[in-house]
């Protein structure tokens, strides 16, 4: 059992909750049960799993599947579990994976029939609630601007509830070719801009669409707006200046699926 916060292992575990750490050894933490199960259910290949005595008893089914993925597994005490995990309580198990090793895709294919492209997201907890939704929403792909928050930041991963794993997610240094690549298979392209006079409800999401939102203080820069085929805004009552990011994510990814059930039922 490991006791001691000096460990090597250890010390080198609680540089993953920093970007500084993440980058240089091109891990990442998966905290918690359920994201340890989602990403033994996937296939995800794990690199060390630390648990505690508590909860290898409580979970026996997952502890054995963790020690048929997991390239080394150590029995660790309750404080030294606290000093490698970000959140507060943590439930006894934290790991560590490498980077980008699940979908990753480079441009939009002519497979996708809906996608996000996030420009400068700062919010962990905004990026994750647009994972969560894509996914549940039944979007194809997500693609990020380098300069957002880390794709694999701790809160981004938990805010997205284990669908982080089963969404193909991309990060790039400019989103300019992979709005041209989704334009060129013939997908439209909508910016959502909060002056834009055509509303999402008079918009058509049937046909393959790739939407753009941007930064939650800036929105999208006219950059990368003036790439897109359309530009939408969601009708907001008097007196309201915007919504939040994910918010408005989720707004438009499901009027697709509503507009997408209502033809399949027609």
């Amino acid at each position: 059992m490991l006791t001691s916060l000096q460990n090597p292992l250890i010390k080198q575990i609680r540089k993953l909750h920093q970007a500084k750490g993440r980058r240089e050894q091109q891990q990442f933490l998966l905290e918690g049960t359920h994201l340890l199960q989602e990403a033994l259910a996937v296939g995800y290949p794990l690199a060390v799993v630390c648990y505690t005595e508590a909860w290898r008893s409580r979970y026996p089914d997952l502890f054995a599947a963790a020690s048929r993925q997991a390239e080394r597994l150590e029995l660790v005490n309750d404080s030294v579990l606290a000093a490698i995990a970000t959140t507060v309580n943590p439930d006894g198990v934290v790991a560590t994976a490498a980077r980008q090793a699940g979908p990753s895709p480079s441009v939009p294919s002519r497979h996708l029939s809906l996608g996000l492209a996030l420009e400068t997201v700062q919010d962990p907890g905004n990026l994750g609630t647009m994972i969560r939704t894509a996914a549940a929403a039944g979007a194809d792909g997500l693609w990020l601007s380098a300069d957002s928050v880390d794709l694999d930041h701790p809160k981004v991963l938990r805010a997205t509830a284990g669908q982080w794993f089963r969404l193909p997610m991309g990060v790039t240094d400019d989103l300019t070719p992979v709005v041209q690549a989704f334009r060129s298979t013939g997908g439209q392209v909508i910016a959502t801009l909060p002056d834009a006079s055509q509303t999402c409800w008079q918009t058509d999401f049937t046909q393959p669409t790739l939407i753009l939102l941007g930064n939650e203080g800036a929105g999208l820069s006219p950059a990368l707006a003036a790439l897109a085929d359309t530009s939408v805004s969601i009708p907001l009552a008097a007196g309201v200046e915007s919504l939040n990011v994910a918010i408005a994510a989720a707004l438009l990814l499901y009027e697709a699926r509503r507009q997408r059930m209502a033809t399949a039922s027609a």
